[in-house]
């Protein structure tokens, strides 16, 4: 079993990896057709003619899973690594009581290293 502190450190690895490897799609991305025709919602780039993702939820909802693309573009990405990187080098011994931030960051990270292709 990885250590917290690699968990960490792979969390944070991986968001840099995956945000580097859109190139130059990497945000701040906006919602395209919000007023004029809420389904589809189309995520473009800012900057950048990409079109990022395209979501189509119920005519009759708000466009939340477009807006919930657009609040955690890579630009998040990266400075939620940066954040775990201040982590990574706690020492995380069982019988320590953990800062409620490093007890945050582990948790993060565990969700992130959950979610592999």
């Amino acid at each position: 079993m990885a250590s917290p502190a690699n968990e960490i450190r792979a969390a944070a690895d991986r968001l840099r990896t995956l945000t580097a490897d859109l190139g130059d799609c990497r945000g701040p991305w906006y919602v395209v057709n919000r007023e004029q025709r809420p389904y589809p919602q189309r995520i473009d780039n800012i900057g950048v003619p990409y079109v990022v993702a395209s979501t189509t939820t119920d005519p009759g909802h708000p466009p939340t899973i477009a807006d919930y693309i657009v609040a955690v573009h890579p630009g998040v990405g990266a400075a939620l690594a940066a954040w775990l990187d201040t982590w990574a080098d706690i020492d995380f011994r069982e019988d320590a009581a953990l800062p409620e931030d490093a007890a945050y960051a582990l948790k993060i990270a565990r969700e992130i290293n959950k979610a592999t292709p």
